[in-house]
């Protein structure tokens, strides 16, 4: 018989004993220290100026300060641009003002009384009233009107023609216009002679300012060019108040005697409400002056 094979004895593996999981504990973060009180005090004040509308107007006027500066550079300091006018005003004068005819159409006065730059704006307007003997200005009874409501001081200015009548011419303008308490004294604008002699001229004007005066109880003002005021009417109307067209001037020349109330610097203004250039005068005083000037 064959030999019986003997069985082979697998030796058993020995349990090896199971780990002990050891938990590790995570370290504790340290706590960073918070932003102290006086710190967020100190932001919170940053933020608050510079989200502040006053911020930034006041950077913004730092701003347009800086570049007037830089523009007016070489410039007479008397005598500088105002950009928002776009003409040069004699820095001396503080009362300001424009006049106005049916030339200038349609005038927004709302927008004249309320335009600014620095101290300069629209304290005052002579209004084209009549001309001649027959001729209203189209717009004078809307800007008699419209002017007035905002406040803005009003004169009314006629267009004398001395080939006629003063005293008819007077008598037309005196019917056109009611002058009332607080407005400016009435104007003759007298700038021609129309194929006349001086001495016509001349007498057909008093009679005008003869009429008026005793009309209103005020001396009226005589408007003319700087020229036609020295070749015609120096020496003949000294006691009447002028104001005198003179323009792109730093100063009006004239005489220190001169009596004039009136200075019209610039006929090329632009002023806000209105679509055409315009002239722009300059009261010879101060607020006090400019109140006694006025109709009682």
């Amino acid at each position: 018989m064959p030999p019986i094979p003997k069985k082979t004895v697998i030796p058993r593996k020995k349990s090896v004993p199971a780990k002990k999981t050891i938990t590790r504990k995570s370290p504790v973060k340290k706590k960073s220290p918070g932003i102290a009180l006086h710190w967020k005090f100190s932001i919170a004040l940053v933020l608050l100026i510079l989200l502040s509308p006053l911020y930034y107007a006041y950077v913004l006027k730092l701003f347009t300060s800086s570049i007037r500066w830089v523009k007016d550079l070489g410039q007479d300091p008397n005598y500088r641009t105002y950009t928002s006018f776009n003409i040069k005003i004699p820095k001396k004068y503080s009362i300001h003002g424009i006049d106005v005819s049916y030339y200038q159409g349609k005038v927004d006065w709302q927008k004249v009384k309320t335009m600014k730059e620095d101290s300069v704006s629209i304290k005052f307007a002579i209004i084209k009233a009549t001309e001649g003997i027959l001729s209203v200005d189209p717009y004078f009874q809307r800007n008699w009107r419209e002017a007035a409501k905002t406040g803005i001081t009003c004169s009314a200015y006629h267009f004398f023609r001395p080939q006629k009548s003063g005293e008819w011419q007077a008598m037309f303008f005196m019917q056109t216009v009611q002058f009332e308490k607080g407005d400016l004294p009435p104007v003759v604008d007298v700038e021609q002679l129309n194929g006349v002699s001086p001495e016509k001229m001349r007498k057909e004007l008093k009679a005008f300012i003869k009429y008026v005066e005793h009309r209103t109880r005020v001396k009226p003002i005589i408007y003319s060019g700087l020229t036609f005021y020295l070749d015609y009417l120096k020496g003949y109307f000294d006691d009447y108040p002028l104001w005198i067209a003179h323009y792109h001037q730093p100063k009006l020349k004239v005489s220190n005697q001169t009596k004039w109330v009136f200075w019209q610097h610039s006929d090329k203004a632009r002023i806000n409400g209105i679509n055409h250039v315009v002239d722009f005068n300059a009261f010879n005083g101060d607020s006090t002056a400019f109140e006694a000037l006025k109709i009682k």
